[in-house]
């Protein structure tokens, strides 16, 4: 019975927590059901650290236009996209101790560790509470090496919903095609979808039937896991109402998902899978961790041999190796924007109301203090923030600002964002949004 229990436990957190939903169906709304101006936001974040030479063209010092500069090699492929781009030198992130990584810590502007559970929510999840509900509000991908993908096909370090509340990256592209596009599939696809969906629907009668002969001090917490059964089923009974709407962004399923020759295949329609979920409406908050906010990561389809912990111990500039992987997250960015531009929302496209934040779970480098901590912004929000340009700031305010400026943009105002009076006191020089990058 305490087996059987445990094992139902795990599921339904996993279910929950996977899809980046909180346990109560309320927050699974339909989308563009007059929910305001639809805004997205989309956080990439690379491994082993974003060294600052990597993206700020030569010569540039001071704040100012990129309309003249020369992108640095590894960013090049964003050259087209210069007048979207805002290049952010000067951030700190001192106080979540990032070393090998930050963890939850990167995006949650608090202190993280290796198998340190999240303190408080990540901005990801906070953004996606605030911008207009959706039927599935965050996703989370993962990428890195095939073995990992395969034996760890979800993984939980870099969002959360709240303090011990992790969110888990899909990395296994057959199974979030599945969960997103199941039932609008035939053939394989299909059975395998409604298999899925039979035992899941067994398994929620079965665990509310047992939950009810539990002590009463138990059955509230059981009750949750309950519920996390109940939303997965019912995204699923959800996404089949938007049916039509889904077939028109639905990505192509080919041999790169069941047979691929290198993990960069699985990368490749990982982001795909993200992009159709931007746009058709499934999600407003994505995020993509390559690395999966470890110490990990593969890229053997760039030619790129070393993995892991050794790509961290390399210096960026002018390293092949890292201009390769930066080339390849540029061209990535490149895909989300050309993507989204093809799609008319209101007097213009998806790409006018959505902003991409590009920056590393690991500050500058591997074995970093956090001192400085570069970012790429890519788009406005809806014109809240500049674009065409570089800042560099002080180094005196932290990565918490920036996100307290993302959930001004979006509705949300406060102060600061998980960062009490007497942390700031020693890590932030003034308080409320940075004023260099809102516009």
């Amino acid at each position: 019975m305490l087996n059987r229990r445990n094992m139902l436990q795990g599921m339904a957190a996993g279910a929950g927590s996977a899809l980046g939903l909180s346990l109560f169906p309320e927050r699974l709304l339909a989308s563009g059901a007059g929910n305001g101006t639809p805004k997205r936001i989309v956080f990439f974040m690379q491994n082993q650290g974003f060294d600052p030479a990597t993206c700020i063209p030569k010569g540039m010092t001071s704040s100012g236009s990129l309309a003249k500069a020369k992108l640095p090699e590894p960013i090049e492929a964003l050259e087209p996209y210069k007048e979207k781009l805002h290049i952010i030198n000067g951030l700190h992130g001192m106080h979540t101790s990032p070393s090998h990584s930050a963890f939850f810590g990167a995006l949650g502007g608090y202190r993280g560790g290796d198998g340190v559970p999240p303190s408080a929510s990540t901005i990801d999840h906070e953004l996606s509470k605030a911008l207009p509900q959706t039927l599935l509000p965050h996703l989370c991908i993962g990428m890195d090496s095939i073995e990992n993908m395969t034996t760890k096909p979800t993984i939980a370090t870099l969002s959360a919903s709240g303090a011990g509340q992790p969110i888990f990256m899909h990395s296994n592209p057959n199974h979030l095609y599945q969960m997103l596009y199941g039932g609008i599939s035939t053939g394989d696809i299909r059975l395998q979808h409604e298999a899925k969906s039979n035992v899941l629907n067994q398994i929620e009668r079965l665990a509310a039937a047992k939950g009810r002969s539990l002590p009463t001090a138990d059955q509230q917490r059981y009750g949750q896991y309950v519920q996390g059964f109940r939303d997965m089923n019912g995204l699923r009974d959800r996404l089949e109402t938007v049916a039509d709407r889904l077939r028109k962004f639905a990505p192509k399923v080919d041999e790169r998902y069941t047979n691929p020759e290198f993990e960069t295949d699985w990368h490749d329609v990982l982001l795909d899978l993200g992009i159709s979920a931007l746009a058709s409406g499934i999600t407003n908050t994505l995020t993509i961790g390559s690395g999966r906010g470890e110490i990990f990561g593969a890229w053997k389809g760039l030619g790129v041999e070393q993995q892991g912990h050794n790509l961290g111990h390399m210096g960026q500039p002018d390293n092949p190796i890292w201009i390769k992987i930066r080339q390849y997250n540029s061209r990535m960015l490149a895909r989300i924007v050309d993507s989204l531009e093809s799609v008319p929302e209101g007097s213009g496209t998806m790409m006018d109301h959505t902003l991409i934040v590009y920056t590393s779970n690991n500050a500058d480098k591997q074995h970093t203090s956090g001192a400085n901590w570069p970012v790429m912004l890519l788009g406005n929000l809806d014109g809240a923030f500049k674009t065409g340009c570089f800042t560099q700031l002080d180094g005196k305010r932290p990565l918490n600002a920036l996100f307290t400026s993302l959930l001004h943009a979006a509705g949300a105002p406060c102060d600061r964002f998980n960062m009490d009076e007497k942390l700031a006191k020693k890590f932030d020089s003034s308080t409320g949004p940075l004023k260099e990058v809102l516009a």
